[in-house]
């Protein structure tokens, strides 16, 4: 099949798959949607909500109607890197026996990443980038697709360790889950109090996605287009030449290369869900709220004004 025709069948598929996510899920169109651009775009999300917003229940369903494997890791200050990643255990025949754990599997929703000590996040985030871990010597592969889903609750702050940095950095996108509106809300509250259980079927198989990430790297991209994403990602970066006065007033920090990268994989994608055969400045925009978002750092004059990463981002288109 050519490459056109592949897009084509992957508007129809898309489509498809988001009315599949919405017998369960109500509402949220814009976090789905993101989600999806992240997971075809090989790419890992943080998803910044409160509690109660069914973002297990909107990743398991995703999980189910893309036909992967998925597995919840709950992190608690207690919890060690062997309790993701598996360990060694001597078996009946006196034998090292490698078990497990669950970080191999398709889709891992890391429940509070900043709720668990910075060794147990780095031993997830190695498998992030790496698609690969290694225990005791050894060197497992994980299997592909493999996307991590990790939230974080923005109310409380005690207790928790915040994620570095250059830890943020390798979510491709940082979603922020609201309130469903009063319609939304009403529907959610019928739906669940019924007994009545909606099934989510398999639209998709593993190697049909990884076909599809294959497929999004190879849309061509116009110069102007790459252009533009780095322009903006320079922009953010208040010691640079292009950056603004809002820039160099209110950010410490702006956002790296890996920022780039990203605006042009995920506009690739987004580019692919209409039907284009190649990406313009308008797909650029319309993702780069959410993946510049955890990458550029407020200083506390922009804190104490009120200036939020929102109003600054829409400030470099």
């Amino acid at each position: 099949m050519s490459d056109v025709a592949a897009i084509e069948q992957f508007v129809k598929r898309y489509k498809d798959l988001k009315t599949e996510i919405a017998k369960v899920i109500v509402g949220q169109d814009e976090v789905v949607n993101q989600i999806l651009i992240s997971i075809f775009s090989g790419g890992h999300s943080l998803l910044i909500g409160v509690p109660g917003l069914a973002k297990t229940l909107m990743v398991n369903t995703i999980a189910q109607a893309l036909g992967l494997e998925f597995k919840r890791i709950q992190f608690t200050p207690d919890l060690m890197p062997s309790d993701i990643l598996g360990s060694e255990i001597l078996d009946e025949d006196r034998h090292f026996k490698f078990i497990k754990g669950p970080i191999f599997s398709n889709i891992i929703l890391a429940d509070e990443i900043n709720r668990t000590p910075p060794k147990t996040q780095a031993a997830l985030l190695e498998a992030m980038q790496e698609r690969a871990v290694t225990v005791a010597g050894h060197h497992y592969k994980l299997e592909l697709p493999y996307f991590v889903l990790a939230t974080q609750n923005p109310i409380e702050q005690e207790g928790t360790y915040p994620l570095p940095e250059a830890q943020l950095d390798r979510f491709m996108f940082a979603i922020n889950l609201d309130y469903p509106s009063f319609k939304e809300e009403v529907e959610v509250v019928k739906a669940t109090t019924s007994d009545n259980q909606a099934k989510v079927n398999a639209l998709f198989s593993a190697k049909e996605i990884t076909d599809f990430q294959h497929l999004i790297r190879r849309i061509p991209v116009a110069d102007n287009v790459v252009e533009y994403a780095v322009t903006m990602v320079g922009k953010t970066r208040p010691n640079g030449d292009t950056a603004s006065e809002l820039v160099k007033n209110y950010i410490d920090w702006g956002a790296g290369p890996r920022a780039s990268q990203n605006l042009i994989l995920a506009a690739k994608t987004h580019a692919a869900i209409q039907g284009k055969f190649s990406p313009d400045i308008e797909n650029v925009q319309a993702v780069a709220l959410s993946i510049l978002r955890h990458r550029i750092i407020k200083n506390y004059k922009a804190e104490a004004e009120g200036i939020t990463e929102t109003q600054i981002i829409k400030s470099l288109f």
